[in-house]
């Protein structure tokens, strides 16, 4: 039996959020896993800790302090609203927000490592022949660290298609605006007869996460090679 049209909807809205979540994480990633990697400085732990703070906190707290920053009457969320007409609260922009913020620890984390395997005498080497800071990191760092920037977009992702907590609190449950597959799995648990519509989204779901891995672990592979033959 094919996907009711509700069904097809919390996939494809899924599929939006966790790329919306991942590309919009990327390059706050690549920045402060390279922050954290070669950066030194006072209150680096502190920065560590907030980062991997989402990863020990229960989502649903994460998801009620979004709440509190980024609804229509938080801080930020007013601010956004009054100046550019922004809305965050109860939108799917919301739950690309919230899966961003889950998501971002294992990214920052996966680049982070990446990043310090990078055997620093090629960065210096580099410095030495007159190369800047920034041309160092886009022609040696970068290239050589991009197999591990590719597998933390991908736990990103995955961790975005699987978020319920944080994006159920920030932007409750609703049908074809921020129902994406695990709320959509949740609900159809909830109501008589939904127990085959919940399993055929929950198969969708595995095999979207296992499409995506194999995807980068081909990717990364793909880059090893050329990075070793160049």
């Amino acid at each position: 039996m094919g996907l009711t049209p509700e069904e097809w909807q919390a996939v494809q809205l899924s599929l939006v959020v966790a790329a919306t979540a991942m590309l919009a994480s990327l390059p706050f990633g690549v920045a402060v896993a390279l922050l954290l990697a070669r950066g030194r400085f006072w209150g680096k732990s502190l920065l560590d800790a907030l980062v991997h703070l989402p990863l020990i906190l229960p989502p649903v707290v994460t998801g009620y302090l979004l709440l509190i920053g980024f609804g229509r009457r938080g801080p930020i969320g007013q601010f956004l609203a009054d100046t550019f007409g922004i809305t965050l609260s109860f939108r799917w922009t919301g739950a690309a927000l919230a899966c961003a913020v889950m998501g971002f620890p294992l990214m920052v984390r996966a680049m982070r490592l990446s990043i310090e395997a990078v055997d620093r005498k090629l960065e210096a080497a580099a410095a030495t022949l007159g190369a800047s800071p920034a041309w160092v990191f886009l022609t040696v760092t970068l290239p050589l660290s991009l197999p591990g920037i590719l597998a933390g977009m991908v736990l990103c992702f995955a961790k975005a298609m699987g978020e319920f907590g944080a994006t159920i609190t920030f932007v409750s449950n609703i049908p074809g605006e921020t129902q994406t597959l695990p709320s959509a799995i949740y609900t159809l648990t909830q109501v008589p007869g939904g127990e085959a519509g919940a399993l055929r989204l929950t198969l969708i779901s595995i095999a979207i996460s296992v499409a995506a891995l194999c995807l980068s672990e081909w990717l990364a592979r793909a880059v090893g090679r050329r990075t070793a033959e160049a």
